[in-house]
């Protein structure tokens, strides 16, 4: 028992690694996710409309983007785009895997979200749609004010877990080979345990990851109990209640 301890609860190593763990660590974990999350996001409204679209031509290209970044390992897509766009990409952002980093996780992201918001779209009923046609607004305009804020609005719970997908998914930069002020949470626990052989700054590592993962999933649960209380509709009064009310004459 003593042993497990020293070996996973070593409070020396944990308090050792702590700060780098907030002020860098941390730092750069949410800089990755939060920059990934809104470029995959930007991407994925286009993307979603698209694979809603009855135009072959900006349907498919759509499906197969999703199938590849949705069916590809995201540590593959990672090291793909990080190594293998490098070379090309050096004149644009220099020779730091950071930028390309977030480009992978971003295009990883959007793949996601773009299913996220399709689902969303399609489960606005048509009535909406049609509707606003016959007030007379456009399909794009219709589709633009009325019926993807709704479709966004009923993922919202969806959303909020892809995001804490993208969190956990930001270890794998770690194969890019960041520098040093440029390490996430996993690296820097990673690092002082290969220096110490002792797994205790990985498991400070992981209830940093907690602090951030924990409070979005109840976030979460938040979220989707207040849509559900929100979709909830009065039901309309039968007849019986009707001539209980006396609002039917005999």
């Amino acid at each position: 028992m003593d042993q497990f301890l020293n070996t996973f609860l070593n409070w020396d190593y944990i308090w050792q690694v702590f700060p780098d763990l907030l002020k860098t660590g941390l730092v750069n974990t949410l800089i990755l996710a939060i920059t990934s999350f809104v470029i995959g996001t930007a991407l994925a409204v286009p993307l979603a409309i698209m694979g809603l679209s009855t135009k072959r031509w900006l349907r498919w290209p759509a499906r197969v983007y999703t199938d590849i970044f949705r069916g590809l390992p995201a540590i593959l897509t990672i090291l793909v785009i990080g190594q293998g766009l490098g070379t090309l990409a050096r004149p644009i952002v220099g020779t730091s895997p950071y930028p390309l980093g977030i480009l992978a996780l971003s295009l990883i992201a959007a793949a996601y979200i773009g299913e996220i918001f399709r689902s969303g779209i399609q489960s606005v009923e048509k009535g909406q749609l049609e509707a606003s046609r016959a007030l007379g607004m456009s399909y794009s305009r219709a589709m633009l004010l009325v019926v993807i804020p709704q479709g966004i609005r009923r993922v919202l719970p969806a959303l909020v877990n892809q995001f804490i997908s993208v969190v956990k998914d930001t270890p794998l930069v770690y194969f890019l080979g960041f520098a040093t002020d440029q390490r996430e949470l996993f690296r820097i626990g990673q690092d002082l345990t290969a220096n110490t052989g002792n797994q205790s700054p990985l498991v400070a590592a992981g209830i940093v990851y907690l602090v951030i993962t924990v409070p979005l999933t109840h976030l979460v649960n938040f979220i989707d109990k207040r849509l559900q209380t929100g979709r909830k509709v009065q039901a309309a009064p039968d007849d019986g209640d009707l001539v209980a009310g006396g609002k039917v004459a005999s």
